[in-house]
């Protein structure tokens, strides 16, 4: 074993710097700096490269942690890069908004005892390194197949499905409806979590590659699916979940309570240059204004930061259970608490007050129970402990749900579960309508990015599969059958 590594005894666990709280209020720039060669180097070398590698058994896209920390901690980042790149269509991106703390980095073996390796910020350091030394290769197809593949979305799942269908030499057409492509990577969250061009270099790379991007285009206004499944061999569904939850509180018609994604992309629409409307008349912008968010997890957190360098005057966060059952990362939650949110834990709305437009919050006082279902404990309400606070925008991060694709595909035979979900065969992904295949959010609910990546990935593979037996070359009888098959497949 390299002596470079299991320095986790002897060398303690650091972050990248971070930029002091009340400069980074000004503005929607990284909060994070970058590491040096030698600390990201030194970080990694920290890694224990245990027999069993919980930290990539606790990732879902099952990344070969121990080996690319281990290249980075010999400096070998190009070959880290290679390893890293492997079994992720976005690193970079991952190691900037995954919530490493639950997933790998809480499944770190030296956690307990000598906090657990910064596997994420090494993550970013090993690609943001690749795409400044060029190692960032073009998309390579073997071969030019005869067949298609249509997406529906250019977020995660339909960008990760999309270069791995690309590469297997498929023609790949993604319609989405937005103006740029990324999805909730581009309108979803901040610039300070993650800077848009970094989404848009991921883009360009699979334009370059020969994958269409057919963007302002809504399937069922300006392309019917019909039409659509039969411009293509295979469909995916890629759509995500962007119907608001509500809290379906009294008063929830007041001017001023505003659904957490409509905020959230008026912040980014402007920060990428766009004229809003609605954040110029003052409906989408929190400047001046006492902001009360509603919810627990990271888009909660995406709001009370956005709001706090939107110039407001002052920023709660109300949620029904405590700081231990938060669904949203830990980290957000401290790097909010610096830049001056206020956590109003333990209490859940009850009713927007005001006439015509909103100008308070109440609220009622919960204790914790039993766990529910989801494992964490469930709020209760105290007796006799309502309370108000002042309030000009309310904003509503409750969660998501998938729009009603059936009929707005005009799809009837297109099967939804609760929430609008798209029931698949979990093997396949396919849905009951032959060749359409569903992926990411809109498949399983609204979940994580590193989530939908992974169901992007798995989708491609499925419908490879799918459209191998559509053109006859799936399960050859014999072994020159099999040949062939290979050789096709492979171009050799």
């Amino acid at each position: 074993m390299s002596t470079r590594m299991l320095k986790f005894t002897t060398t303690g666990r650091a972050l990248p710097g971070k930029r002091a709280a009340d400069v980074r209020r000004e503005d929607f720039s990284e909060i994070y700096t970058r590491y040096s060669a030698a600390a990201a180097a030194e970080q990694a070398s920290r890694c224990s490269q245990c027999g069993i590698p919980y930290c990539q058994i606790g990732c879902p896209l099952q990344n070969n942690i121990p080996d690319w920390l281990k290249l980075a901690a010999e400096d070998r980042l190009e070959e880290a890069y290679q390893i890293s790149s492997a079994t992720n269509n976005m690193p970079e991106i991952c190691g900037r908004i995954c919530p490493q703390d639950k997933l790998c980095e809480g499944s770190c073996v030296i956690e307990k005892d000598f906090e657990a390796v910064t596997i994420g910020a090494v993550e970013q350091h090993i690609t943001d390194t690749a795409w400044e030394k060029g190692w960032v290769e073009p998309l390579r197809v073997a071969r030019q197949r005869d067949q298609s593949v249509g997406i529906i979305g250019a977020g995660p799942a339909g960008l990760s499905a999309a270069e791995e269908l690309r590469k297997r030499g498929y023609s790949v057409a993604i319609y989405d409806r937005y103006d740029r492509a990324g999805g909730m990577l581009m309108y979803g969250i901040p610039d300070f979590k993650l800077e848009k061009q970094l989404v848009m270099q991921r883009v360009d790379r699979l334009e370059e590659g020969g994958i269409a991007f057919h963007l302002n285009v809504e399937i069922g206004r300006d392309i019917t699916f019909a039409e659509l499944r039969q411009r293509h061999d295979a469909v995916l569904l890629a759509t995500g979940t962007y119907k608001a939850r509500s809290a379906c509180l009294p008063g929830a018609a007041l001017a001023g309570v505003e659904p957490a994604m409509a905020y959230l992309t008026a912040a980014n629409r402007v920060a990428l240059g766009d004229d809003v409307a609605e954040f110029n008349d003052g409906r989408l912008n929190a400047a001046g204004k006492k902001v009360v968010v509603l919810g627990g997890g990271d888009t909660a957190m995406d709001c009370v930061r956005t709001a706090v360098r939107q110039g407001a005057v002052s920023v709660k966060c109300l949620y029904r259970r405590d700081r231990e059952n938060m669904p949203g990362s830990r980290f957000e939650v401290g790097n909010a608490e610096e830049e001056g949110v206020e956590f109003v834990w333990l209490s859940a709305p009850k009713a927007f007050l005001g006439d015509g437009r909103l100008v308070g919050v109440r609220a009622q006082s919960m204790r914790l129970g039993s766990p529910d279902v989801s494992g964490r404990r469930a709020p209760q309400p105290v007796p006799d402990s309502t309370f108000s606070m002042d309030a000009d925008l309310a904003i509503e991060a409750l969660g998501f749900d998938a729009e009603a694709l059936p009929e707005l595909f005009a799809a009837p035979d297109l099967m939804v579960g609760s929430g609008g979900i798209v029931e698949t065969d979990p093997d396949t992904l396919m849905t009951g309508l032959d060749g359409v295949f569903a992926a990411g959010d809109v498949m399983r609910g609204a979940s994580l990015v590193v989530w939908a990546i992974h169901d992007g990935r798995k989708a491609a593979g499925r419908i490879h599969r799918f459209l191998l037996n559509k053109a006859g070359l799936e399960k050859p009888a014999s072994a020159d059958a099999f040949l062939k098959t290979f050789e096709q497949e492979y171009a050799v």
